[in-house]
């Protein structure tokens, strides 16, 4: 028979059973004490019992640390990934055995979370938690560990952003840069359709301005991958001057989104003088809402306008499916239908 006491508000629940032992664990509540122990006592009358001593004994925050130090070191975001474990590591949550850790308690999180940040922020934080399980599992041995995240409901995906440049807002943007190398990064952007890290990674040794490419060894998708170059990109290219250390920008990516978003700001502020000084009524969505990431949907975007199929922008942009491409591809029915008498 299971035993119950109360300890500085908590309640333990003890299971003592000939070949297992004695096994302990506190709740919040003597109802989660007692449904614990009748679920551990049927399962070891039904010998299907399995200790999750290890996992009892381990702190969240504990896993956590592991996590950070053996995992995240090997993955592309990890600079994104510790920002969300320091997140996890301040929840109370944090302080709970990982294997106390119910779907509800995650439930709650992310209810709360919810109020606070994106729907999107959400998922990454609740993915990550995710994963902690599944490598206790898997990796740490961790026997009749549940992960909870996949008890509940997580947020849907936002759908695909499809901001395209409005006439003018580019010229705006490089006018009020500030800067003496943003103004050819965004050209690049748009002639190639490269992410931010990949441009702020370029080094001069993987740039063929004869065969007119940019080998980019390391991409979001892990894969290597070969972008062609147009006369507009390899004219750029050839403007610059080479740094001694062989990068062609020496800057980092976000550093180029900081960058882009304080153009973006002082372009709409210009502008809205601009509209002030001729009398008239500012557009109210241009400059507004574009982010550097735009530049690459964009790229893609002119790429199928340019007639490429879906095959050869995928070739440059490094798309993996056609579902991704779809929403690039900006359809019309009525276009459709001419191409139809073709």
């Amino acid at each position: 028979m299971a035993t119950f006491r109360k300890r500085s508000g908590s309640w333990q629940a003890l299971v003592k059973k000939k070949g297992f032992g004695q096994i302990a664990r506190t709740f919040n509540t003597k109802a989660e004490a007692e449904a614990w122990a009748k679920v551990t006592e049927s399962e070891m009358t039904r010998g299907v019992f399995v200790t999750r001593k290890e996992a009892e004994n381990t702190m969240l925050a504990e896993a956590l640390d592991r996590y950070e130090r053996e995992v995240i070191p090997a993955k592309k975001g990890a600079v994104q990934e510790s920002m969300r474990i320091r997140i996890w590591k301040r929840h109370p949550l944090a302080k709970r055995s990982i294997a106390s850790i119910q779907g509800k308690d995650v439930a709650a999180y992310r209810d709360q979370r919810l109020k606070e940040v994106s729907p999107n922020t959400v998922r990454h934080e609740l993915a990550i938690l995710s994963h902690v399980f599944t490598i206790a599992v898997k990796e740490w041995s961790m026997d009749g560990l549940i992960n909870p995240v996949r008890q509940i409901l997580v947020p849907e995906s936002p759908p695909g952003r499809d901001r395209r440049l409005k006439s003018g807002e580019l010229e705006k943007i490089m006018t009020a840069s500030g800067s003496e190398v943003l103004p050819d990064i965004v050209r690049l952007a748009v002639e190639t359709g490269m992410r931010q890290a990949e441009i702020a990674g370029m080094t001069w040794d993987l740039v063929d301005l004869k065969k007119r490419t940019i080998t980019l060894l390391e991409t979001k998708n892990g894969e290597k991958r070969i972008v062609p170059l147009s006369t507009e990109a390899i004219r750029i290219l050839s403007g610059l001057l080479r740094r001694l250390d062989g990068h062609v920008w020496g800057i980092q990516p976000r550093t180029i989104a900081i960058a882009f978003a304080r153009a973006v700001s002082r372009a709409r502020t210009a502008y809205e003088k601009e509209c002030k000084e001729k009398g008239i009524d500012p557009d109210p969505s241009f400059l507004v809402g574009l982010t550097f990431h735009d530049l690459r949907h964009e790229a893609t975007s002119r790429f199928f306008e340019k007639g490429l199929n879906p095959m050869q922008v995928s070739a440059i942009t490094g798309h993996k499916t056609l579902q991704m491409l779809r929403r690039y591809t900006h359809l019309k029915a009525e276009d459709l239908a001419k191409m139809l008498d073709g």
